[in-house]
């Protein structure tokens, strides 16, 4: 495929001229950038759009509203050609409510065949000799105006993807592999909607690493300190990383500074973030200090024959993939092993209420599975 002049869409004239011309297009290839590392909350900044003839890159910052492609992702006659699709579906769907019918994924299909390199440059790089700039990865796409050498390297993230599909398919096809595949896809396009809330701060502190570890009222302090900090990022749309690393935070628990001039010694801490942050931060960790003491929420444990199930199942997983030169997800996704394991079905009408165990996957693992659920055969000697 040549390199054709790059069209950007930045008003609403020109969305409705890409929306009539890939109404026309039996395949649409789609990326997007965010800024997810530049942001409180992340967005999508960019969306590019690659057909067989043209490549497109859409301004959603200028031209918000973007209905007039909701029709194209949601044709089933369409197909959505996207490299690592999960997270751009949901981005989209958060953002934009898009829906998403007929997509095919160039990484899925990759780890399907077994291939070696699954990321667009490598696999750019071997098959098609192309060389991705990865100078660009970590932009802040939100920023205007884009200079070209930003379209440049935001373009090639589809501009080769139909090329690279028709490959793929005619593989999975002589290897059997193409009812697999669609399956997957199928999974990735229904799958969720991005459209979750947010835990409270008052609950994520307690990722930070090593919070499960400090005696209770050090905890306390840990979340003073983290609902501050998150408070700070959402007010400058910053990522909470770039207000104070936990790293730090974790150092001011265990110091409990009470002075301006104490932050200066915290390992990381610049003087810029002492100047900004320092009197906040002491008065958070003097409430940490009067706050009721803070215990680890209690995890939900699942039982003993489930976890024996699950350990079973994962065994007979592994070896399957082990077998055929693939990543044990692509045998059977960790979310449909654990749903098995606890819902241990014992008949194949019950495998069908499985969550993403489709009829491709019921009709080759099906045996295989209800006899470890049964317990009829061990899982290093499926039937």
């Amino acid at each position: 495929m040549p390199l054709s002049p790059i069209v950007l869409v930045t008003d609403e004239h020109s969305l409705e001229q890409l929306a009539r011309t890939l109404a026309l297009s039996p395949v649409v290839a789609v990326d997007t950038e965010s800024n997810s590392l530049h942001a409180y909350r992340e967005r999508v900044c960019l969306i590019q759009i690659s057909t067989l003839v043209a490549d497109y890159i859409v301004d959603p910052i200028a031209v918000p509203d973007l209905r007039t492609l909701g029709p194209i992702f949601a044709n089933p006659s369409q197909q959505k050609i996207l490299h690592a699709a999960e997270n751009d579906l949901v981005c989209l769907k958060r953002d934009f409510q898009f829906a998403f019918e007929n997509v095919f994924d160039t990484m899925t299909a990759a780890r399907t065949l077994g291939w070696s390199q699954v990321g667009l440059a490598s696999i750019l790089s071997s098959h098609f000799g192309v060389t991705l700039n990865k100078k660009y990865q970590r932009s802040d796409w939100k920023r205007r105006p884009l200079t070209s050498e930003h379209l440049e390297y935001a373009r090639l993230d589809t501009h080769y993807l139909a090329a690279l599909r028709d490959k793929q398919f005619d593989e999975l096809v002589t290897a059997g592999r193409w009812p697999e595949a669609q399956e997957e896809f199928e999974r990735l396009a229904r799958g969720r909607s991005g459209q979750a809330g947010a835990d409270s701060p008052g609950l994520t502190f307690w990722r930070v690493k090593g919070a499960r570890d400090l005696p209770p009222q050090q905890a306390a302090v840990l979340r003073a300190l983290f609902v501050y900090r998150e408070r700070e990022a959402e007010r400058l749309d910053h990522p909470p990383f770039k207000i104070i690393a936990e790293g730090i935070l974790m150092e001011l628990v265990r110091r409990t500074p009470s002075r301006v001039d104490d932050l200066h010694a915290v390992p990381g801490m610049t003087p810029e973030q002492v100047r900004r942050h320092g009197q906040a931060l002491l008065q958070a960790i003097q409430e940490g200090l009067r706050a009721p003491a803070e215990h680890p929420p209690r995890e939900a444990r699942e039982p003993q024959e489930v976890r024996d199930r699950y350990d079973r199942l994962r065994t007979w997983r592994k070896e399957r993939a082990r077998a055929r030169g693939v990543e044990s997800d692509v045998i059977v996704p960790r979310t449909t092993l654990q749903d098995l394991a606890r819902r241990a079905p014992r008949t194949h009408d019950a495998l069908a209420t499985i969550q993403d165990f489709g009829p491709w996957r019921q009709n080759t693992y099906g045996d295989e599975i209800l006899a470890i659920l049964t317990g009829s055969t061990s899982p290093q000697d499926p039937a």
